[in-house]
């Protein structure tokens, strides 16, 4: 992911992005020798702290293939984009229709070395973790593999547990353009109204009070 120096985010940023409920992503490896990459859509639970995200999925997943041929993993959560029209770009002084059109997103790419998980005992203790992060009004205190309800389930799935190595974060807002031009961007993204617009505008006009108090955006 091509990151310029004004798109760049913050760990304080990604991290309190990511804890307002987005925890869902792309995971992503290479796969065994001439077959492309492989991609799963997937929830994940993150342990930033730690440095390190757990999943699971199905044990024929064509995912753990790929992992076990290269360790490496690429975890994408992208969200809050939108398609900002040229016209609404242009520089200062030119015609609309000389503006260059562009997206506005947020994305975070944990890049990762992979440990599978398929002991029973390990799978469980994850997914107790997991439940708690995601079902915190009725957590599982725990799991017994090869017991009712959950325990007979774990030889479907496997677990994985991903070391994070590197993270890279973007918030593609135009902060290089100037406060007038943000905010005119900010008022078209109002006016059309399409769904993800609001979230859109609300990180570009962040980025751009972060920008004007000269302080960074996280």
């Amino acid at each position: 992911m091509l990151i310029r120096s004004w798109d760049r985010g913050e760990e304080a940023e990604w991290r309190r992005w990511l804890a307002e409920g987005r925890d869902f992503g792309v995971l992503a490896a290479n796969g065994p020798a001439g077959s492309g990459p492989v991609a799963t859509p997937t929830h994940f639970l993150l342990d930033a702290d730690r440095g390190e995200i757990l999943v699971h999925l199905a044990a024929p997943n064509p995912l753990w293939a790929a992992l076990r041929a290269d360790p490496h993993a690429t975890l994408t959560v992208t969200d809050d984009y939108a398609f900002a029209p040229g016209h609404w770009r242009a520089a200062d002084g030119t015609p609309p229709e000389h503006g260059v059109p562009t997206s506005y997103y947020a994305a975070v790419q944990f890049h990762c070395t992979a440990e599978i998980l398929d002991d029973p005992a390990d799978k469980a203790e994850l997914l107790v973790r997991q439940l708690a992060h995601f079902q915190p009004e009725t957590p599982v205190a725990a799991i017994t593999p090869g017991a009712e309800p959950f325990g007979e389930q774990l030889p479907g799935l496997r677990g994985l547990r991903l070391t994070v190595v590197r993270v890279d974060a973007k918030f593609k807002y135009d902060d290089k353009k100037t406060p007038a031009q943000q905010a005119t961007a900010a008022d078209r993204l109002a006016e059309r109204g399409r769904p993800r617009d609001a979230a859109a505008r609300a990180q570009l006009l962040r980025r751009a009070a972060a920008r004007a108090g000269g302080c960074p955006a996280g």
